[in-house]
């Protein structure tokens, strides 16, 4: 194969990948109390060609844990072998919030609110400063998976910085049936890429501690579009286009009214307009009800699925939208595609 013989080694923790290969490195993070240690697997699959350098990481919340099992069936897809470039995979950047099926660390910080961390300060410090020197800091491009937090639930969606024209090339190409418009909080990995002008894309779907198939599949399948908008992975002539996705440019989350029991009337992916009722707030007797009502058209891309809320938690995440039916259709048709039951595009059976 061209290149075979002219593509150096990618060189991660110390560690030399040949080109044409690959290899979990294991990077070290800390020890426990017992002196046992903890360690960042990246699992590096190196081309016989040059190409781009992409990572795509997930579980940088210890329980979102949909990006693990994306990223697991990417890696078992065949035409890995014919890559150009190198992927970083990183199924599990927490790794001890993993093991404790929590969002955050084990000294109570949020590693994405921690970037771009320290050598010498706490644990999740440390974490994020190893992650970013040895991963993301040899990356020309990111996908990093997440999930909503516990009881919360997103619509499959893609969020980054559209006004960057790389960033919406290529979350155009994920095929998501939504991109979001989203500035990056502080402390984030992704308020950190776009400062390094590192083009990443953040994906966003179903809840904390879940598996859902069709955000899995949308996941996988997105993974593999941006791999061969960048030239890592061959064009295939009979590949569906991805839909036109639907672009919001802002969002903003509804609040409870009242504490109570909420009775929800919208889904994710709903069309909503201002003034709707989307729920009704009410105690458990069925007294001083208190509706829910939308402030602005667009749809549902997030929402609270406990019912047991007090007053001002958020309980409707909604993207503004000129068209909500229009927008609300494109959705469905494009979550549709991947919720076939005879849908089998990447050869893993569909999880119950």
């Amino acid at each position: 194969m061209a290149g075979q013989n002219t593509v150096a080694p990618f060189v991660i923790g110390g560690q030399a990948v040949p080109a044409g290969t690959r290899r979990t490195v294991d990077l070290p993070v800390a020890a426990l109390y017992t002196n046992t240690p903890v360690q960042l697997p990246v699992i590096v699959h190196h081309g016989r060609e040059a190409g781009p350098k992409l990572f795509v990481s997930a579980a940088l919340h210890g329980d979102e844990i949909i990006g693990v099992e994306i990223i697991r069936r990417v890696l078992k897809l065949p035409q890995l072998a014919d890559l150009r470039g190198t992927l970083m995979a990183v199924p599990v950047v927490n790794v001890l919030a993993f093991m404790h099926q929590s969002r955050y660390s084990p000294d109570r910080r949020d590693l994405n609110r921690s970037f771009p961390g320290s050598e010498s300060g706490s644990l999740t410090a440390r974490l994020a400063r190893l992650f970013l020197h040895e991963v993301v800091g040899r990356a020309d491009y990111g996908v990093d998976l997440h999930t909503g937090a516990i009881h919360r639930p997103n619509l499959p969606q893609i969020r980054a910085d559209l006004a960057n024209s790389e960033n919406l090339r290529l979350a155009r190409a994920f095929g998501a049936p939504l991109l979001l418009n989203s500035a990056p909080a502080t402390g984030t990995l992704r308020e950190y890429t776009t400062k390094k002008g590192i083009p990443v894309l953040l994906y966003e779907s179903s809840e904390a501690l879940r598996f859902d198939e069709t955000c899995i599949r949308i996941g996988v399948q997105g993974v593999i579009n941006v791999m061969t908008a960048l030239g890592m992975l061959p064009a295939v002539d009979s590949a569906v286009a991805p839909p036109e996705p639907i672009i919001a440019r802002s969002s903003s989350w509804l609040r409870a009214p009242a504490s109570g029991i909420l009775r929800t009337q919208a889904a994710l992916g709903d069309a909503i307009y201002a003034g709707q009722t989307l729920g009704v707030v009410g105690d458990p007797f069925g007294a001083n009800e208190t509706a829910v009502l939308a402030n602005t058209a667009g749809i549902v891309i997030g929402r609270l699925m406990l019912p047991l809320v007090y007053e001002g938690d958020a309980v409707f995440h909604i993207a503004r939208l000129g068209a909500p039916d229009a927008a609300a259709q494109t959705v469905g048709q494009a979550e549709a595609e991947f919720d076939s039951a005879t849908d089998n595009r990447h050869g893993e059976p569909r999880l119950a």
